[in-house]
């Protein structure tokens, strides 16, 4: 009952109709709304700290995707730098949403963004100049929620298609697990093959395996931090069957895992500031544009739906889905881009592992304070994460990629011109390994399904765009050849 009457008193708060908290508060309780929305210090800092072990496994993957992909000129992130950088990208973005959108929601690099970024980006150019299109896309989606665009785009494109973007993100993610893990890779007469014979090869893809199916069971018995349990158990199991086992650098296939050194270490800001503009003529204005474009769609969607459901989950929001600071929200979600790209880190976005803190009691900002606090500590214990193996931490990419795959539930695969688009869109993602492919395909296929149908108010003018936008994108080489530009 206490909450219910005085949320809509903290709406007012926000919207800057002025405070009406009790008198006697401290200054904590009034800047964040504690009482008023039914909360205790206590509660958000348990909040926090929740939030925190639940998502800070970022600090491990996005390292493991960001680190493994040379750019043109061959030139790799080094591991330490990109440890740094996430962590520091995560606590800068974390805080802001904290002070600023006053909401329970933390931020880190979006591994759907660093998929993107490893798979289409940086292939055409060096790493500076990525992190470039970062900031670029972070400006891109300020911009959006300024103009109030950003709601109209996500309400232009079908409900269907949003849903097979995250599923193939997440087949993407997936995939790119599996890689890493050695358990799929090139095979002998076929295009893939399971492990390097046909059968569980080494000990380091064992490792991935005992992991995956740990974090699943967790997972399947509500097991909160699943996925950092499932982290640090297959880490010592690692260690201790490299140390008591006598597995060598050959067994590993290079190094592996042992701290050197102490734990603790001053953070590497190798990466921060390393951002180009320009020197994209190589591969032309519309190519930017479209690699802009995926990195929008790579942290767009699930970003909106992510903060109305921890926000819906806090009691925050209304009936209609408003809730106290959504813009300064959205706002804080795309500048996290542009820090991510300055940072050298990829771009940050809203994490649903936020909902484990809600859970928690959290609903105000003071718990991203405290999340936040918590990354930036972590840039000081750098030298733990040389304790977890790749094929430990890919396993994490799996789960990840599962859990993204729950959109397909509110997909309606009886009805073809909807089946279809999601099909394509889902399957190209991860067997082209590129994101635009699968959403291009799914933009036309959506399009020319309902024309044919009759149905053209429900394709909207923003698709037809999009349309038109994708056509020529795929037809852009042999329309180069006609022309004789190539």
């Amino acid at each position: 009952m206490t909450q219910q009457s005085t949320e809509p008193q903290t709406v007012a708060e926000d919207a800057g109709e002025g405070s009406r908290q009790p008198a006697g508060r401290s200054w904590l309780d009034r800047y964040f709304h504690i009482s008023a929305r039914g909360s205790s210090i206590a509660r958000e800092l348990r909040g926090g700290i929740t939030t925190f072990m639940a998502m800070c496994y970022i600090l491990l993957l996005n390292p493991v995707i960001l680190g493994s992909v040379g750019d043109v000129k061959h030139h790799t992130l080094a591991q330490p730098a990109l440890v740094t950088a996430t962590a520091f990208a995560a606590a800068i973005s974390t805080l802001l949403m904290g002070f600023i959108g006053k909401v329970p929601l933390a931020l880190a690099a979006g591994l759907n963004v660093s998929a993107a970024l490893t798979t289409q980006v940086v292939p055409n150019m060096t790493w500076p100049q990525a992190m470039g299109m970062c900031v670029m896309y972070g400006v891109v989606i300020c911009l959006l929620v300024v103009t109030g665009l950003r709601e109209m785009v996500m309400n232009a494109i079908p409900l269907p298609l949003k849903h097979a973007i995250t599923m193939g993100i997440g087949m993407f993610v997936a995939l790119i697990g599996l890689v890493k893990a050695g358990f799929v890779g090139p095979g002998k007469g076929t295009p893939v093959t399971l492990g390097l014979t046909g059968e569980l090869s080494g000990w380091p893809v064992l490792f991935f395996c005992f992991t995956l199916l740990l974090i699943f069971v967790l997972q399947a018995r509500k097991v909160p931090g699943a996925i950092l349990i499932g982290i640090v158990a297959g880490s010592v199991v690692s260690i201790a069957a490299t140390k008591f086992g006598g597995l060598t650098d050959k067994d590993w296939g290079g190094a592996p895992p042992a701290l050197h050194g102490s734990a603790v270490s001053m953070p590497d800001f190798g990466l921060f500031g390393h951002v180009q503009f320009g020197g994209w003529d190589k591969i032309g204005a519309l190519s930017v544009g479209m690699i802009v474009f995926t990195l929008v769609l790579a942290g767009f969607f699930d970003a909106m739906a992510t903060i109305i459901g921890v926000g819906t989950e806090a009691k925050l929001a209304d009936d209609k889905g408003r809730m106290p600071g959504l813009s300064k929200a959205l706002f804080v979600d795309g500048a996290g881009g542009a820090i991510g790209g300055l940072t050298g880190s990829s771009g940050q976005t809203v994490f649903i592992e936020s909902a484990s803190g809600v859970g928690e009691g959290a609903r105000t900002g003071l718990s991203s304070v405290v999340t936040g606090l918590f990354f930036a500590a972590c840039l000081f214990f750098t030298p733990l994460t040389q304790l977890v193996p790749a094929q430990v931490a890919a396993a994490a990419l799996v789960v990840i990629g599962s859990m993204m795959m729950s959109a397909a539930a509110h997909v309606d695969w009886s009805d073809r011109s909807v089946s279809i688009p999601v099909f394509l869109t889902v399957g190209l993602m991860p067997f082209t390994y590129q994101i635009t492919t699968g959403v291009g395909a799914g933009v036309i296929a959506y399009t020319a399904i309902k024309a044919a149908q009759g149905k053209w108010r429900e394709i909207g003018p923003f698709m037809w765009v999009l349309t038109g936008i994708f056509l020529v994108y795929f037809s852009l080489h042999p329309i180069e050849q006609w022309l004789g530009v190539k």
